[in-house]
């Protein structure tokens, strides 16, 4: 309460100190190569301790009382600039960076400030460059932003070639991943091997674990914000690869020097095209191929307004010919712009359009016997934002979102012998909406508050059939229908709101030190029905609905920031406890696919997931890398399943071990490694059985949840970066070749594990012999050798 109070007086005395003779200097920071906006750039007063950072778009705003000033304006990498100011008014003073020579021959880990990791509000926040994770070793020799945050602490993955990722314990579909706010429902290609995101048109990826600020909603656990390159504005580059599964390309250009460019960038395996003189005749038709497309676009009016338009799409295409088989895809849109309404008010209005599809077909007599299915999640969204620089100490936040989200689970028609059933489940509707106010604060140099309130409210809308459930004959079996009603379109259904508040402190003990926590009451309102041990595309997405109720999430964080050595070593030590509410489980052998009654085998439990997060940076030299370590529990408790008892849920991982290294043999060579250690996560296996007409079936006594695991999980990746020209200045032309093992010792990971009678039926009064199989998606050493290239 007292910081609350010391808050409102400190806001309070900013709104009065802007009646005095104070000026405001205002304006972006770019990369003076190529226009991009340097998102996080630090401009600072010398001697006064005033300062601020620039938003995502590269926008700032400092006001001070007037006078004479040195602004300094720095971003690491980047030659530092110092420049006289007379601030006897307001002014727009624009920066463009150049690189610091002398940075570009260390591998450098971070994009952000030196001291960020320890001055900032923020805490449970990650960041990398794309520079970064482009020296990571990959799998096939393929930069991967999905695979790069999952070397970073409390990110898992259930296993090899797993969709997704999990976040301090929580869901895949807890994640809310956006792709210039728009959000992708499924960011995996080939089942999980590769992301949908391609390098050449990423400029930077934050995730955040905990102490998620009031402006982001609608998932539990993080939000990974994924920001597209705004294209070179100042003359054509020309970047691509070529590499042992697909290649890719990118166009970018200035279609006005300075005030438009754009950006266009593509993607495409080559399974298919491969394996294609090795087919036979009846598989000459074979498709086994992803692509993706992005492009993006932008102008600048003027000096207070900016537009900005980008687009995704992309597939996997599953078909051993003609139109059967199976894909899968998304697609999204972007419009926004920028607009200041004064040098101390900066807003961005968006409007995204998001849509997730898959569809199998099958059949090569269409009219006799085939069987067509597509399903969907489409949604649209607007949403206002606003920044007000009220003083450099004091920054207030506010805006809102409203979504339209439209649900098609199934559009399936089965033909048999020329008879025609159609099997399709019921469109749903549902509208989102939210409305937050958030404050940043630095009090008494040495305190900094976060602290913020979202309003959120969901619409369960009609225009289907409303079911209606009883209790079940007994706790495991699903739920009887006991009623069936018509809605109208448009109708509500079921609703609800709810106040998610959202506070974070970081306390500075010294200039090398400090101490943060953050709280989080987090809602999500739609859920991904799946029973299998990893998302695949076919999972189900549902609004809550009259018979799911939305989940929710508190978080509690607290955490230790140390630098070393002129912040040449960072040390970050974080703790966590999560309560989780009303979380989506299912019955034993709950049958999700082409179901219209699936809500009665759907249960809802609590949860709780706590941890500890460890991790060591060396940020300079030519030796660089980090170290994290992760431990952590994960569990659930739901009615109905495990004898009602506590179980680990199958996110569970105890240990979890990174070690990323990189070494700049020479400006030439640069040599890099990973190694993971995870322990297994959690199986549900049988403890008993029985003989059936000499057969032997495996039986759960106990009807215990998750009561075995697997096998714990690690592997050791290496790549060599060889640039053959020693200076490269002057030279259009830029080529790099990158050579990469994964899984150097051919560890053989299980992704899961499952028990199975040996073939063959038992002799009458003989022992059956069972066996447990270990499935492992790679198990083998996997080289790799990749050309990238950069023409200007």
């Amino acid at each position: 309460m007292k910081y609350l109070l010391t808050a409102g007086l400190s806001l309070a005395c900013s709104l009065l100190l802007l009646a005095q003779e104070n000026a405001t200097v205002r304006g972006y920071v770019r990369d003076a190569a190529n226009g991009e906006s340097l998102i996080g750039a630090t401009l600072y007063l010398e001697g006064t301790g005033k300062g601020t950072v620039t938003n995502e778009y590269g926008f700032y705003s400092l006001t001070v009382p007037s006078g004479d000033y040195t602004l300094v304006v720095t971003y690491l990498g980047y030659a530092e600039q110092r420049v006289p100011l007379a601030l006897n008014g307001n002014q727009t003073r624009d920066f463009a960076l150049g690189e610091a020579g002398s940075v570009l021959e260390e591998v450098v880990v971070t994009a952000t400030e030196e001291d960020d990791n320890v001055s900032t509000v923020q805490m449970s926040v990650e960041r990398l460059d794309m520079g970064t994770i482009e020296k990571l070793p990959s799998l096939l020799g393929e930069v991967d932003v999905l695979r790069s945050i999952q070397l970073l602490p409390g990110v898992t993955s259930v296993g090899e070639g797993a969709a997704g990722f999990n976040v301090r314990g929580g869901s895949i579909d807890q994640n809310l991943v956006i792709l210039d706010e728009a959000p992708v429902f499924n960011s995996s290609h080939l089942f999980g091997f590769f992301s949908v995101f391609n390098p050449d048109a990423v400029k930077g990826v934050k995730l955040y674990k905990g102490g998620i600020p009031a402006r982001y909603g609608g998932r539990l656990s993080s939000i990974l914000d994924v920001r597209m390159k705004e294209g070179n504005n100042q003359q054509l580059e020309v970047q691509g690869g070529i590499g042992t599964i697909f290649s890719r390309l990118s166009v970018e250009a200035p279609l006005v020097k300075d005030k438009s460019s754009f950006l266009l960038a593509g993607r495409r395996s080559y399974i298919d095209v491969l394996a294609a003189p090795f087919l036979n005749d009846e598989l000459a038709d074979t498709r086994l191929n992803f692509y993706d497309l992005t492009l993006k676009t932008n102008y600048r009016f003027s000096d207070r307004d900016q537009v900005f338009l980008s687009g995704y799409r992309g597939r996997d295409i599953f078909s051993p010919g003609g139109d059967q088989g199976f894909s899968w895809g998304n697609v999204t849109g972007t419009l926004r712009w920028n607009h200041l309404f004064s040098d101390k008010l900066f807003s961005n209005l968006t409007l995204y359009y998001s849509d997730y599809d898959y569809a199998i077909k099958f059949g090569d007599q269409p009219e006799q016997d085939a069987f067509n299915w597509d399903a969907s999640i489409v949604n649209l969204s607007l949403k206002p934002e606003f920044s007000f620089y009220l003083t450099p100490d004091n920054v207030l936040r506010f805006g809102g979102q409203a979504i339209h989200y439209r649900f098609e689970p199934a559009n399936a028609v089965a033909v048999s012998a020329g008879e025609e059933i159609d099997i399709s489940l019921s469109r749903q509707w549902a509208v989102e909406s939210s409305a937050y106010l958030e404050n940043e604060l630095n009090l008494f140099d040495r305190l900094k508050l976060n602290y913020g309130l979202r309003l959120s409210h969901f619409a369960y809308l009609g225009g289907r059939n409303v079911y209606t459930f009883g209790e079940p004959l007994r706790r495991g079996l699903p739920r009887p229908l006991s009623g069936v009603g018509r809605s109208e379109s448009g109708e509500i259904i079921s609703d609800w709101l709810y106040l998610e508040p959202r506070a974070a402190a970081q306390l500075t003990l010294n200039p090398t030190s400090s101490v943060k926590a953050s709280y989080q009451r987090t809602v999500q309102y739609i859920h991904l029905l799946s029973n299998t041990t990893a998302s695949i595309p076919l999972d189900i997405w549902t609004p809550s609905t009259n018979n799911i109720d939305p989940q929710r999430a508190n978080q509690y964080a607290v955490g230790y920031f140390r630098n070393f050595s002129d912040n040449a070593y960072e040390l970050s030590l974080e703790g966590y406890y999560k309560q989780l509410y009303d979380l989506i489980d299912y019955i034993d052998g709950a049958d999700l696919i082409l179901n219209e009654l699936v809500e009665g085998q759907v249960l809802a439990g609590r949860g709780r997931a706590y941890g500890l997060e460890f991790q060591l940076k060396k940020t300079e030299g030519r030796a660089s890398g980090w170290l994290s370590y992760t431990l952590a529990r994960t569990e659930r408790l739901v009615e109905g399943i495990n004898n009602n008892a506590w179980y680990p849920n199958r996110f569970d991982q105890t240990h979890n071990l990174n070690l990323s290294a990189f070494y700049e043999l020479s400006d030439r060579v640069t040599l890099s490694s990973t190694f993971v250690y995870n322990t297994g996560t959690p199986t549900t296996l049988a403890n008993s059985g029985y003989y059936q007409l000499g057969y032997f079936i495996p039986h759960n006594g106990g009807n215990a949840r998750n009561n075995f695991r697997i096998p714990d999980y690690h592997r050791l990746d290496f790549s060599l970066t060889l640039d053959p020209a020693k200076d490269k200045s002057g030279r259009r032309w830029q080529g790099q070749w990158v050579f990469g093992v994964y899984n150097l010792y051919a560890r053989r990971n299980p992704f899961t594990v499952y028990g199975t009678q040996v073939d063959g039926r038992a002799p009458a009064g003989g022992p059956v012999e069972t066996e447990a199989i270990k499935l492992s998606v790679v198990g083998s050493i996997i080289p790799s050798v990749s050309y990238n290239f950069t023409f200007q």
